[in-house]
């Protein structure tokens, strides 16, 4: 079973980041402490976190990872490599602002919910079964492929 992760408030674009690699990644960016060790007991996630007093508590002593480095492309490194996570197995299945898995879309259903051209030209489309957000290969897809292999070395590919 693959690792499952939320991140404190501090770590939104790692977050974002592991999410476009298909990690299990809960984030909220106004959440509480004591929530976040909470929601991480109750669903079995390993808290992601650059909080020196988070880490001190009780509850998530033996229940975190200490984050380090303030640029979120090191941070990816970091966690990449503690938890062995190939970056590509699972390249954008998942809903980057929900975190749930994605479901194919049948073009009819996009009908209407994305631009004319993007209709014409794009598929398959994927959704988000919780937020609704579309999603479809296009050029933001190219950028976020070149942006990871610049992040985790040319050793790495899709």
């Amino acid at each position: 079973m693959e690792q499952r992760f939320i991140a404190d408030a501090m770590l939104g674009k790692l977050a974002r980041w592991l999410r476009v690699m298909g990690c299990d990644v809960e984030y909220f960016p106004a959440i509480d402490d004591r929530e976040l060790v909470a929601r991480a007991e109750r669903n079995g996630r390993l808290i992601l976190t650059r909080d020196t007093l988070l880490v001190r508590r009780r509850r998530a002593r033996e229940n975190h990872f200490f984050v380090g480095g303030d640029d979120y492309r090191d941070q990816v490194r970091q966690v990449m490599a503690a938890f062995a996570i190939d970056p590509f197995a699972h390249f954008l299945s998942r809903c980057l602002e929900c975190n749930a898995l994605l479901v194919d879309v049948p073009r009819e259903e996009a009908a209407g919910r994305v631009p004319p051209y993007v209709l014409a030209t794009q598929e398959p489309f994927q959704g988000c079964p919780a937020c609704g957000r579309l999603y479809w290969s296009g050029t933001h897809r190219e950028r976020m492929t070149e942006e990871l292999k610049r992040m985790v070395g040319p050793q790495v590919t899709p």
